[in-house]
């Protein structure tokens, strides 16, 4: 079994009720197992296109399929929600993300993995801290837990 590490986002309509389908239509996959769901964070777009706050999160999968296999399913996933790609960074219903998957480094045209804006990005190293903080950038060569105390953005407590 591969370890996958996705982020989910909405921001258009019944946000909570978008990553909920996005994760049933995931668990209902044959070759793949939900097995870790970060809290959902309301946060602010990114990419300078003015629209909505997102909801996000992050969530662990245990698959059988391929990396590429996962991205059709990812992007299946999005097509039946009705995600529309009009705008780079625009409002979604839904937007799934592959971020890490084990150690591996992939760069294709379609895949490329690490995600190579997650180390930018609090709204997807937050969630994916929660449920997989020692989980490691194949790049970086830092866990999730030193990448989010490493960003300046996060507040310290």
């Amino acid at each position: 079994m591969t370890t996958i590490y996705l982020s989910l986002g909405s921001n258009i309509g019944d946000r909570q009720q978008q990553l909920e389908r996005a994760i049933d239509l995931l668990s209902k996959t044959e070759g793949i197992c939900v097995v870790r769901l970060s809290s959902i964070y309301e946060t602010s777009p990114v990419g300078g296109v003015v629209q909505e706050d997102f909801y996000n999160m992050c969530i662990v999968v245990e698959t059988t399929l391929s990396p590429l296999e996962v991205l059709a399913v990812c992007q299946s996933i999005e097509s039946q929600l009705a995600r529309v790609r009009k705008i780079h960074w625009g409002p979604r219903t839904i937007d799934l993300d592959i971020l890490m998957i084990d150690d591996a480094v992939i760069d294709e045209p379609d895949l490329q993995v690490p995600h190579p804006f997650m180390l930018e990005r609090s709204f997807v190293l937050i969630p994916l801290h929660e449920i997989a903080p020692d989980a490691v950038h194949p790049l970086a060569q830092k866990t999730i837990n030193e990448l989010v105390y490493d960003d300046p953005e996060v507040r310290k407590l």
